[in-house]
């Protein structure tokens, strides 16, 4: 089994670099062993790392990321806690000052052995002394000797950790009595790649991570259960539910603790959590992934978990035709999150709560999947690529098996949307996702406005157009670390359409979509529609008018910019292609061959899918 998985890697490396000779990713391969005292929550450990260096450039320092330290009072996390208007309600407690309810970091008040840290030492580059520098939630190492492009060199070094209480995302003991949330927990080497360093710190969002094989050992008490990334590879001495069929594991009682063997291939994350009161299932999903399941022996919630089993097989396979293949043998669904959290081949999610809770974060979790891990975009700079497209797909695999299926299962996204855009406090999706004035604002552009920019492609360039795109942006950047760009000119490559225009107004502007109909009027027995552009982002038009008789007819108008013509929406419905509008144009004119009288509706965009912000003028009653 072990020389399968190294097999594997070795596969889907070899394919992502075959497809673009001008593309490189550096690539990291972990070996850590670490041990964990349960009673003190602290844990040690050794990890050895060998980096390769793909990129053109000399390195002469790395960084790491040391996440655990963001949970320290007077962290950069504890103070963005304080100072942002909207902040999250998990990490904050609401207390009394005089009359008046405020609301306090839950890290400010953490105490010296409930806080999250991890400290570094004996830092070695090929056996060499480096100098590592700890700063905050980042190691700066200055190397022992530079790293050459296309070069090995190995990393070692010893850590110490606390876990902290959990606060967000990762630590012990959280609200549903989980004992271990282990994310983020380990030294992480830093992305580099064509644009430099990220080497964020940890203050709120997502993580970027470089890909890479994960070989991991963790020895714990023998009477926790655990889950996580990667393969189990002794799961017959280990036990818990992981055993081949057949095989009756039974642990000596004088055995205190038990070691874990994992190996997680071509991954830029691993991530585990631990329970005493674990239970697991495992159930078979698409193209024989072993879908995993556990959840606290909790009989308020073994019903719930029961049924969720079902339908994430359903949805996997959804995904799998929508976007492609899940390309790893198991996934993890672990109760142990304070929400719900996506990491590689797993993800830690609240257990609790009704059904549709619990099912609506495991179909988004389980999405990121493609969309986060299989597609590694940068989440701290372009969050809206993968919460976005995350949210698109649960909303299709949701509504795909829901009892009663609506029309426009987006349409809820474009109702909060437009709210944003109506309340001022609207930022371009370019914004870092750390730096956005309050965390409604940046939900909203990330997870809403990144889910409508797929939903709105399908109205721009036709939804059979769409569902092409999402295939070819997958196989084109599969396990890389795709850009807007790169989103962009898959879309162009499938359609041969000029979609610049609508990567820029969209995410790198807050330009509003906003056509109205201003004008229709009597013209010698025809009927003359005039059409006008108020906001400033451009969009090709869908008309439709409705008559007297109860017949139809669908207008389309190209948008000039785009030099494309999309196939008709309403293929049962007659459709007249007009003459393309230019941006420059502010108002558009045409002539239908019906008087006045026979009209009995005029509207803009019957479908709801172009995110019109005013839509009160996007329709024309007949008196």
């Amino acid at each position: 089994m072990k020389n399968l998985f190294l097999i594997a890697a070795f596969s889907f490396g070899i394919t992502g670099i075959a497809q673009n000779t001008s593309y490189w990713q550096q690539h990291v391969d972990y070996k850590m062993d670490v041990k964990m005292d349960v009673k003190t929550y602290q844990y040690k450990g050794k990890q050895e790392l060998v980096y390769t260096n793909n990129s053109p450039d000399t390195l002469r320092k790395v960084y790491y990321h040391l996440y655990n330290n963001a949970f320290q009072p007077g962290s950069e996390m504890d103070a963005r806690i304080q100072s942002i208007k909207d902040p999250d309600a998990r990490m904050v407690r609401k207390i009394k000052i005089g009359d008046t309810e405020a609301k306090e970091s839950r890290i400010k008040t953490l105490k010296p052995n409930e806080i999250g840290y991890l400290h570094i030492s004996n830092f070695k580059q090929d056996g060499q002394n480096a100098l590592a520098k700890e700063v905050g939630t980042v190691l700066e190492v200055t190397l022992a000797k530079p790293i050459l492009p296309n070069s090995k060199t190995t990393f070692s070094l010893d850590f110490d950790g606390q876990v902290p209480v959990q606060i967000r995302r990762s630590g012990r003991n959280n609200a549903e009595g989980v004992e271990l949330s282990m994310a983020q927990w380990y030294p992480k080497l830093a992305e580099f790649d064509f644009e430099g360093w990220h080497a964020d710190p940890y203050i709120a969002r997502e993580f970027h991570g470089v890909w890479g094989n994960f070989d991991v050992n963790i020895t714990i008490d023998s009477n926790y259960i655990l889950g996580g990334s990667g393969y189990l590879q002794n799961k017959n001495e280990i036990g818990y539910g992981y055993q081949e069929a057949g095989v009756t594991v039974v642990q000596p009682k004088k055995t205190k603790t038990l070691t874990w063997h994992f190996i997680a291939p071509n991954v830029h994350d691993f991530t585990w959590a631990a329970d005493k009161n674990y239970l697991h299932d495992v159930v078979q999903g698409p193209n024989d992934v072993a879908i995993h399941f556990l959840y606290k022996n909790n009989p308020a919630i073994i019903e719930n978990w029961k049924k969720l089993e079902p339908l994430m097989v359903k949805v996997m396979g959804f995904y799998n035709t929508t976007v492609g293949n899940y390309p790893y043998k198991q996934y993890s669904f672990i109760q142990g999150g304070d929400g719900g959290m996506e990491y590689a081949m797993c993800t830690l999610m609240l257990g609790n709560g009704t059904f549709e809770g619990i099912s609506g974060t495991a179909a988004h979790e389980l999405g990121h999947s493609w969309f986060q891990h299989i597609l590694a975009s940068n989440e701290s700079k372009h969050p809206w690529m993968d919460e976005g497209f995350t949210s698109f797909i649960e909303d299709l695999a949701l509504n795909e098996f829901a009892e009663k299926k609506v029309t426009n299962p987006f349409k809820g996204s474009y109702i909060t949307y437009a709210k944003l855009v109506e309340s001022g406090k609207e930022q371009p999706q370019s914004t870092h996702g750390d730096r956005f004035d309050e965390n409604r604002s940046y939900s909203i552009a990330s997870y809403v406005k990144g889910g409508i920019f797929l939903s709105q492609l399908g109205y721009v360039i036709g939804e059979e157009k769409l569902k092409e795109t999402l295939k070819r942006y997958f196989n084109d950047f599969k396990f890389k670390h795709p850009t807007p760009n790169d989103v962009k000119r898959s879309a162009e490559r499938v359609t041969g359409a000029n979609l610049d225009w609508y990567l820029l107004d969209w995410t790198e502007t807050t330009n509003t979509i906003d056509y109205g109909i201003k004008d229709v009027k009597d013209n010698a027995g025809a009927t003359t529609i005039t059409l006008e552009r108020i906001g400033r982002m451009p969009m090709p038009i869908d008309v439709l008018v409705e008559y007297a008789d109860g017949t139809s007819e669908s207008f389309y108008i190209p948008l000039r910019m785009m030099s494309f013509e999309k196939e008709n929406p309403m293929p049962t419905i007659k459709r007249t292609v007009l003459n393309d509008w230019a941006w420059a144009y502010p108002s558009f004119e045409f002539t239908i061959a019906q008087p006045k009288s026979n009209i009995k509706k005029i509207t803009i965009d019957p479908s709801g899918l172009m995110a019109d912000v005013k839509l009160e003028n996007n329709s024309y009653l007949t008196k």
